[in-house]
């Protein structure tokens, strides 16, 4: 029984060590996180923007439609060729925390312009 008086605060100073860990790997993972929504949030309004342009619509109609479905402060570009549309989005992901820093993000569609 003398042994077990000795750990009492093992277990506290263990915790206390493997906590800023735990949080630091959370905080990479909420970062994976973010940038993987905002790839697809990406792709996504690409695509509706090249749906959208597909049909013949202006290129200002073009553009509102895929900065609706792209992120926040998201750039959106609308390149005509005759016969097709490519649209690109481009963003960048901001990782968790003050010292995190931007992933950027980028995607484009392509569509072939009716008739």
């Amino acid at each position: 029984m003398r042994g077990a008086g000795r750990d009492t605060g093992s277990v506290t100073s263990e915790f206390a060590l493997a906590l800023p860990a735990v949080l630091v790997l959370l905080a990479l993972a909420l970062g994976a996180v973010r940038v993987v929504l905002t790839q697809v949030q990406c792709v996504d309004a690409a695509r509706a923007g090249a749906r959208v342009a597909a049909r013949g619509e202006d290129p200002d109609v073009v553009r509102a439609a895929a900065v609706a479905l792209a992120p926040d402060g998201a750039g959106v570009s609308v390149t005509r060729s005759p016969g097709h549309v490519v649209v690109e989005v481009s963003s960048a992901a901001r990782l968790v925390g003050p010292l995190g820093g931007s992933v950027p993000a980028r995607a484009s569609a392509t569509a072939a312009v009716e008739g």
